[in-house]
């Protein structure tokens, strides 16, 4: 089957090809990477990058809400909030996408339409990925055919973790297809590890090649509902992978670390990760996502204490 990776056609022939390529990546230092993580997290920010960093954090978040109490009006008003999420001050970024369920995507359409504001929808049975293909690729077509413009995809941890890495990648594979418009733009596909459920970091680092070498247009940690999602050495080691990548196949993929990330403080770290790691193609929000909704309450009550020099009270901001 075909992949974005020609160079790499070899290595998904078959089960066997795809384990022996992935058991052949370079084993992850874990002390190294974590060490390495938490080094770049103590870089010193001055204010006029801070402010330029929380700008561009603004601009990098898929706002989301993946409750099974969302009503239309809860999307219509986080959509609002996307569109305009400072009131008071309309030189405020929006944010780059509203991540919904399927059956909310008509609704985010709606209150989205003619903005640059993408909307964004989980599918694949999201958040366990436990339901056959054939309901997966349903899930997926229903929110593309909606007006979807990106899909969070989940992998099959089990067959990942008992090594059907071919069944992971085909699958992967099938929902890409599924993600292809005949009259219009093609949905970006986000394909979710649920970095927390895998273990090892040899096991992300795998998890990574898979999701890259089966089409992805991002490659992101978690779904936000496990107890570990997105952190500082799961998210550089990601990057590593899409920054070698490129270097040997000339395709750039984008990163989407999620859940977990609620401060401004620790966005900012994940921008000094990106800038160091990958390099500054990735900062911009075609390439890198934050996957979050409280993080942009903060970011909004710093951007504002950047420019009056006093934090405001707590009905400054919505609680989603």
């Amino acid at each position: 089957m075909p992949t974005t990776a020609p160079a790499f056609a070899d290595a998904t022939a078959s089960d066997s090809a795809l384990r022996r390529f992935l058991h052949g990546l370079p084993g992850v230092d874990a002390v190294g990477l974590e060490a390495r993580a938490a080094s770049l997290g103590t870089r010193s920010i001055k204010t006029t990058a801070k402010a330029y960093a929380i700008d561009l954090a603004i601009s990098m978040i898929d706002l989301t809400t993946l409750e099974g109490a969302d009503t239309p009006g809860k999307v219509r008003a986080l959509a609002t909030k996307a569109l305009n999420p400072d009131p008071i001050d309309r030189t405020t970024p929006r944010t780059a996408a509203l991540c919904v369920y399927p059956d909310m995507v008509p609704t985010a359409v709606a209150a989205l339409a003619g903005s640059d504001v993408k909307v964004a929808s989980v599918a694949t049975a999201f958040p366990a990925g436990r339901a056959a293909l054939d309901v997966k690729l349903a899930d997926v077509r229903d929110a593309v055919a909606a007006g979807a413009d990106e899909i969070d995809m989940v992998i099959d941890r089990g067959a990942f973790l008992s090594g059907r890495y071919l069944k992971v990648y085909e699958e992967i594979l099938a929902v890409k297809a599924e993600c292809a418009r005949p009259d219009g733009p093609d949905a970006r596909l986000k394909v979710i590890f649920e970095t927390g459920e895998l273990s090892t970091y040899d096991n992300i680092r795998r998890a990574s090649w898979l999701g890259m070498l089966g089409g992805a247009d991002f490659i992101k940690t978690s779904t936000g509902k496990v107890s570990t999602n997105a952190t500082p050495a799961n998210t550089l080691l990601m990057l590593e992978a899409v920054r070698d990548f490129r270097a040997q196949t000339g395709v750039q993929i984008g990163v989407k670390p999620a859940g977990g990330i609620r401060t401004s403080k620790d966005a900012i770290k994940f921008l000094v990760l990106v800038n160091e790691t990958a390099g500054e193609d990735w900062l911009d929000n075609h390439w890198f996502r934050f996957g979050a909704s409280s993080l942009l309450n903060d970011l909004l009550m710093q951007r504002q204490k950047l420019s009056t020099g006093r934090y405001s009270g707590p009905d400054y901001v919505t609680v989603d």
